[in-house]
């Protein structure tokens, strides 16, 4: 009698379609009670408020279009060869904050909900699971420690292990509990190393491929003191970048951050004044370190223009952070204000000097930083930015000797809503409805955002957008819970990998896996080599 059941729900079904005047005549019926339940769930299309409803593109209504579509995809899949040589250079890209949504909304920034970005063309996709030891939710330090070393630690802490409580001036000088990163394994291994971010260079992201500490804010000596540790003892950030074993042996080093370099009473190139409180000039330190054809740059124009015979770069661009690349194409300061791309070419050209290779760390860090300031449309344009970056480094450099992985620390609690048309604005009104409020509502919001938002109701409830202007870098989107920040999220983050054994890139993964693999493809570290490729594919061609 069940399939008997099944018929009569669905004549119910079909006869309140075939006759809406009945449920206004007795909207309380089961059948009619059912029926409103599944449309409110699954509303159907409305016409767009501004303009008739999009229909996609002429081809896309062949079915044709599609089956071939998929047949392609799945030549490709099984006509792909396994690339098993050994890897000469490495290029780590992180998206610090760039959830999946993120990505969605850098693919309409680009054409098209049909559109890729650069790295979504490698052919390895796998996703990472970023919680801290003491976390769900993480941060750059701990997610940087487990990508970056291979060990997941507790939230805020840098390079070391979770013994480490934070903020314990002692224990984390202890050496058993330092963690190493990927960067001392390829620089002990005879390559070259290097970072590029648009975060300051002492930023948690960074500093986990140099630093070893138990508060990722102890980036100078000012605020070591000020948290109650003596700076003699504890070396912050700044120091061990310079100093240290692993970040003065440093190639490339470009971002911001000039700030934690220089002592407070020192005026830098842009008119500002240091953070530290040691009578110290580290720049000046590196550039007098005995270590020939190196150079300190501030700006772009240097950066562009840096000797052919350049080995070594120390380029800070902001006193903290570098600028949005949406803030610097407002204010029209890319005379000082390199893009990530730049930087990444830059650096790129210096490291591939060594014969024996290398490994770069690239970060689009204020993907991060913006989405913290619920700055969605900014958010974008860094994603954006990254886009450019990773497809310059592919460019570049032969996916024949050549490991480039693409993926994120953490997510962010920004979300894609409703049911807008397809191509409707992403940074827009969602075109089909309004809420129950009689308000409009954006496709994208938070979850959690910052209460110094003019996103805040003092009444309550929320905001009209109406009232808003969201096309400036400035313009802050919506938010649901009121904090001093938007939070980060907790969702599993994507890997993307191209070039000598991506395919390990695949599946669901503890973040701290990465550097395993990226090392065992490169034969460095002291991971599993049993099988790993002796040469470098030149070599194997006889070049």
């Amino acid at each position: 009698m069940i399939w008997l059941q099944c018929l009569c729900l669905v004549s119910v079904v079909l006869s309140s379609l075939a006759n809406p005047e009945i449920c206004k005549v007795d909207p309380e019926s089961e059948r009619c009670k059912h029926l409103n339940h599944e449309e409110s769930m699954h509303p159907r299309p409305k016409e767009p408020v501004n303009g008739p409803r999009s229909s996609g593109y002429p081809w896309e209504k062949s079915t044709n279009y599609w089956r071939t579509l998929g047949y392609q995809h799945v030549a490709e899949k099984i006509n792909r060869k396994l690339n098993m040589n050994r890897a000469k250079n490495i290029v780590f890209f992180i998206g610090d904050g760039m959830n999946l949504a993120t990505i969605f909304a850098a693919r309409m920034a680009l054409g098209g909900e049909e559109k890729k970005v650069s790295f979504e063309e490698f052919p390895y996709t796998g996703l990472a699971k970023t919680y801290c030891v003491d976390a769900q939710v993480a941060d750059s330090a701990c997610t940087g420690t487990a990508y970056m070393c291979g060990v997941k630690t507790n939230y805020y802490t840098l390079g070391v292990n979770a013994k480490v409580p934070l903020g314990d001036c002692k224990a984390g000088l202890d050496p058993a509990t330092h963690v190493d990163s990927i960067s001392k394994w390829a620089l002990d291994a005879g390559k070259s190393a290097g970072l590029v971010t648009t975060t300051a260079v002492t930023d948690a992201s960074p500093a986990a491929g140099y630093a070893h500490i138990a508060d990722r804010l102890w980036e100078n000596d000012f605020i070591v003191r000020e948290s109650g540790c003596d700076p003699k003892i504890v070396k912050d950030i700044a120091r061990q970048l310079i100093h240290g074993p692993v970040g003065s042996r440093l190639s490339v080093i470009m971002g911001g951050g000039r700030g934690h370099f220089r002592d407070a009473t020192m005026r830098d190139e842009e008119g500002g004044y240091g953070y530290r409180n040691d009578s110290r000039d580290l720049i000046n330190e590196w550039l007098h370190d005995g270590k020939s054809n190196k150079h300190y740059v501030w700006n772009r124009k240097d950066l562009l223009n840096l000797p052919a015979n350049t080995e070594r770069v120390l380029g800070l661009f902001e006193k903290d952070h570098m600028q949005y690349y949406l803030e610097s194409q407002a204010r029209r300061t890319q005379s000082t204000e390199p893009t990530l791309e730049e930087m990444t070419r830059v650096g790129i050209d210096i490291l591939k000097k060594n014969k024996n290779g290398f490994f770069l760390f690239v970060e689009g860090g204020k993907i991060d930083l913006a989405h913290h300031d619920n700055l969605a449309r900014t958010a974008v344009g860094e994603a954006t930015e990254l886009h450019k970056a990773v497809k310059a480094a592919r460019e570049m450099l032969s996916e024949e000797d050549t490991l480039i992985v693409v993926t994120a620390d953490h997510a962010h609690a920004m979300d894609i809503s409703g049911y807008p048309t397809r191509g409707n604005d992403i940074f827009g009104e969602v075109d089909r409805d309004v809420a129950k409020d009689g308000m409009p509502y954006m496709t994208l919001s938070y979850t959690t955002g910052t209460e110094f938002s003019d996103q805040v109701s003092a009444t309550g409830g929320r905001v009209n957008p109406n009232n808003f202007d969201y096309r400036k870098w400035s313009s802050y989107f919506p938010f649901y819970v009121p904090m001093d920040s938007a939070t980060h999220a907790g969702d599993d983050v994507a890997v993307y990998a191209s070039g000598p054994f991506a395919h390990l890139f695949e599946g669901t993964m503890e973040q701290s896996n990465l550097p395993y693999l990226m090392a065992y493809a490169a034969c460095i570290g002291g991971g599993p080599k049993k099988d790993c490729p002796k040469v470098y594919f030149q070599e194997e061609e006889g070049t």
